[in-house]
Parts: C-alpha cells; sequence; structure tokens
C-alpha cells in the first residue's frame, strides 16, 4: 500500500508499477477517472509534449475522485461543459511535466515548470496561526495542494504524484464562462 512518499526525500512509500506511458493512461484511467476524463483526457497537446519526453520521463499531477469532488458540482459542471475545453486543456496542462520530477526533486525545489508554466512548490506545514508559527512536517504542497501519494512507473522515469487539489491559477475560472451567450444556460 502506497504512503506519503514526502515524509523524506527518498522512495520509500512510492508504489511501483510496470510498463511506459500507455500504463500512465491506463493508471489515470482506472484510479484517477474523474480527473482523467475532465481534465487529461481532452489535452491533446499536453500528452503530445509527455510523448515526446517519454524516453526521459515525465510527470503528471493527478487528482483523487474525492479531490475533484471537493471542487464542488458548479466547477465540475463548468470542466464537462464542451464550451469550456480550452480552459480545461490550460488547467491540465499545469498538471504535467515534460521531465521526471521525484520526491526529492519536489522537496528540495522552489518551483517546477509545468507545460502550462511556473508552479510554485513549498513544504507543507502544521500548527501556527494564519500560516505563521507552524512546523515543517515533510511533507510537500505544489501550488497549495498537498502531495498525498507518488506512483513511479517501473521500467521508466515517469511519475504520478496524487494531488488534493488543482494546481492550476485561480484566474483560469475566469474564463470557464466567458463563452456563454446572454440568456442562455
Amino acid at each position: 500500500q502506497a504512503r506519503n512518499a514526502f515524509r523524506s526525500p527518498s522512495t520509500r512509500g512510492t508504489t511501483f508499477l510496470f510498463d511506459s506511458s500507455a500504463q500512465v493512461r491506463e493508471l489515470l484511467e482506472k484510479d484517477y477517472p474523474v480527473f482523467n476524463n475532465l481534465i487529461m483526457k481532452k489535452n491533446v497537446d499536453a500528452w503530445k509534449v509527455l510523448g515526446e519526453s517519454e524516453a526521459d520521463g515525465f510527470t503528471v499531477f493527478a487528482l483523487s475522485d474525492d479531490a475533484m469532488q471537493n471542487l464542488g458540482s458548479k466547477k465540475l459542471e463548468q470542466l464537462a461543459d464542451d464550451r469550456n475545453t480550452e480552459t480545461a486543456e490550460k488547467i491540465g496542462s499545469y498538471h504535467a511535466v515534460n521531465e521526471p520530477v521525484s520526491a526529492g526533486d519536489l522537496y528540495f525545489s522552489g518551483g517546477i515548470v509545468t507545460v502550462g508554466g511556473v508552479v510554485d512548490v513549498g513544504r507543507s506545514r502544521t500548527g501556527g496561526f494564519f500560516g505563521f508559527g507552524g512546523k515543517e512536517d515533510g511533507g510537500v504542497t505544489v501550488n497549495g495542494a498537498n502531495v498525498v501519494k507518488t506512483i513511479q512507473i517501473e521500467d521508466s522515469k515517469s511519475l504520478v504524484h496524487e494531488i488534493d487539489a488543482l494546481i492550476s491559477p485561480e484566474i483560469l475560472w475566469r474564463y470557464v464562462d466567458q463563452l456563454r451567450i446572454p440568456g442562455s444556460s
């Protein structure tokens, strides 16, 4: 059973699978179906970039179904709406990195460059008051989302990090309803 691989920068708690990037797609379909169907499956451009990086490995940040449900029904409906495909693709591009980013790499970095742009990486903290005075708990946050576990694809350098929230910029949500015609639903 996978545990949080970010309690230390080693591979403890990392789940290993066999195969290549095709296995990543299968894993997303099987273990992260809502995230895959609403965000990654439609994202041809991100998969093209990841496919070009297959030999060297790549990283995908995926949300569990529970984390996707925490977005709320309105945001899920917006992601499912075909009129918002471009925004869903942009959101997905922030969840793909064209190189492998391991637990140790994340833990010791201040940020990563995704297909969509730069995303801040920090260390999670517990306690404190409004973000002050807390103590590092050994975990990692990616643009505020906690990394829950890591799955490394064996026989390749590719990784899937499960996270508990979207890591794309909040401003992208402003665009999901821009194509609406006044008076339409």
